[in-house]
């Protein structure tokens, strides 16, 4: 993975050797995780980091842990770890689904939840199911410790809160309402090894058919991952299909601001994110 760098490797083997290869210098340091994308930028020729911090021997930045709290997730931990973790797909099926659906096993094996979520692509798969759950992400540095909510730590297109000597150790997931359900969909040209042209998350508290809570997040519809605030006006109802068609047109159009690529078009865009949000949003009411 590393031989094509053409400037130095660093590879510290604990979280204070990491930090302290992060600190100011001569040269910014690039951060090499899993590689699935800094390595494309340089096959690519996008990019030629002159200093790379490799992280793959910080054992300390991968596990998953719980508590009454919640649950921790290092950000080494591969989506291939999400997947192995039986308790984990009990107690966050939606995560699951996600590293299900997250390109292919090789890609998969690699991938980690710190980097999907450092490269802040608008297009990332973990980010939207994050945001429903109310992620907040632990970031790191020799300055100390500080929490932001994944909500906040997103800032614009590949731009994210974390400063250039922080990294991020950690994601913790609050402790899951009783009666929650989650589900994620993506469109895309292919199954595996595609791009997500649209991504969707939601998560649901409902009983007898009224919503009692309820959280949407999309990706690769704006510049950064975006919540879905429209869908708010379904809590508190016992929406009916018209309803929940009107709610997921208000998301498509009033909560995104998608753009004209080589991938798609805004038009198509808007259009499947009001399909998978209603498709999405009926299957978690015939759940509950």
């Amino acid at each position: 993975m590393i031989a094509p760098l053409a400037g130095t490797v660093e590879r510290p083997r604990s979280l204070a050797a990491a930090l302290d290869a992060l600190a100011p210098g001569p040269a910014p340091a690039r951060l090499l995780a899993g590689g699935t994308d800094l390595m494309v930028e340089v096959h690519a020729g996008r990019s030629r980091p002159e200093r790379v911090v490799d992280l793959s021997l910080v054992a300390e930045l991968r596990g998953i842990r719980r508590g009454a709290a919640g649950t921790w997730i290092g950000a080494a931990t591969t989506c291939t770890d999400l997947l192995a973790d039986a308790e984990l797909a009990r107690e966050l099926p939606l995560l699951r689904d996600v590293a299900l659906q997250f390109a292919a096993p090789q890609i998969r094996n690699r991938a980690t939840v710190g980097g999907n979520l450092a490269t802040a692509s608008p297009a990332g798969d973990l980010a939207p199911a994050l945001l429903v759950l109310d992620a907040v992400v632990h970031l790191r540095s020799l300055r100390g410790a500080r929490e932001v909510p994944l909500a906040a730590f997103f800032t614009g297109y590949r731009r994210h809160a974390g400063a250039p000597d922080e990294l991020i150790e950690a994601v913790f997931v609050p402790a899951r309402p009783a009666g929650e359900r989650a589900a994620f969909a993506k469109a895309g040209t292919r199954a595996a090894q595609s791009i997500a042209k649209v991504n969707v998350a939601l998560s649901m508290v409902a009983r007898d058919g009224r919503i009692d809570r309820l959280a949407g997040a999309a990706g690769a519809v704006a510049d950064r991952p975006v919540r879905l605030p429209s869908l708010q006006t379904l809590v508190g109802t016992a929406p009916s299909p018209p309803a929940l068609l009107a709610a997921a047109t208000a998301a498509a159009r009033s909560d995104c601001a998608p753009i004209d690529d080589v991938r798609s078009t805004a038009q198509y865009r808007r259009h499947a994110l009001q399909r998978l949000l209603a498709a999405l949003l009926a299957a978690l009411l015939r759940e509950a």
